[in-house]
């Protein structure tokens, strides 16, 4: 996320595309959505202004200052490496890190304080992309491996990646499932086939964010994938339906404050409000 000056900044490419995302939920008539309320409406607009007006440039700045501390001579020092293999380097480091690290957020009390804002909408939209606590991205790796890769050199590989792996994420919480209208197409079956299993998909993904495990689609114990759903395949954790769950949500676990999902620990529940901690493999 290093800022470089390119005659065509990724940047104002991925904002297109967001911008893109949302004018066909507008069209379609599934951006306001009527499960959503003022505070879904607050978490968005709060945890979308926070990642990419501090928290990116946060770990720009960070990631650029350590490392011409720690490593002045490595700048720039896989500059020369084939482009394939720059791409390469940020599926494992950015890609795979993050399923681990969303994997985890599945697992561990504290992790998932940070995430369930992402879960806690009632719906699938393009508005829920960058739905999370202020920590949540603060610590993901992948973020600052990125940045160092950067300062290694694979800048101009980066924007590459970032473009099609926003396109991916965008596409896969869209409320509009254009997968649904490929897979009715017979000649299109075992290219669907492979693409379901390579990134993650409108269905793929919003099994994830499903309500209730007992639907039959929702798997929020697994479907962890952001660009590469082949994770989930790798590691044991996909389920493919090619259908949607019924409802989205979070099961077993009550409802807090706007404030408490975007900033906790800095903001926690009452003590009097408080309930019982949820085991963490009960929790989505």
């Amino acid at each position: 996320m290093q800022t470089i000056t390119t005659s065509l900044n990724p940047a104002v490419i991925v904002a297109g595309i967001f911008l893109s995302f949302i004018v066909m939920e507008l069209i379609v008539g599934r951006f306001f959505q009527r499960e959503g309320d003022r505070r879904d409406a607050i978490i968005e607009t709060v945890g979308s202004t926070l990642l990419l007006g501090v928290t990116v440039p946060f770990i720009t700045f960070a990631t650029g200052a350590i490392m011409a501390t720690l490593a002045p001579d490595a700048q720039g020092a896989l500059s020369g490496i084939p482009w394939l293999a720059g791409f390469a380097l940020f599926l494992l480091f950015d890609d795979m890190t993050q399923y681990w690290w969303h994997r985890l957020a599945h697992k561990v009390p504290f992790l998932y304080s940070l995430h369930r804002a992402h879960h806690s909408a009632k719906y699938m939209s393009i508005r829920i992309v960058y739905r999370n606590n202020s920590f949540y991205y603060l610590l993901m790796p992948g973020i600052w491996f990125s940045g160092i890769l950067i300062y290694l050199g694979l800048a101009h590989v980066y924007f590459v990646y970032l473009i099609l792996k926003m396109c991916v994420i965008f596409g896969a919480h869209s409320s509009v499932p254009w997968d649904a209208k490929l897979y009715e197409i017979k000649w299109l079956k075992p290219i669907m086939w492979v693409l379901e299993r390579t990134i993650s998909t409108p269905s793929t993904h919003s099994a994830h964010h499903g309500l209730c495990a007992e639907d039959g689609v929702t798997n929020y114990k697994g479907n962890f994938g952001n660009l590469l759903f082949f994770w989930d395949i790798l590691f044991g954790t996909a389920k493919i339906t090619r259908r949607r769950p019924p409802k989205y949500g979070i099961e077993n676990l009550g409802p807090v404050s706007w404030q408490h999902e975007l900033f906790w620990p800095l903001v926690r529940k009452p003590k009097k409000a408080a309930k019982p901690a949820l085991k963490p493999e009960v929790a989505q």
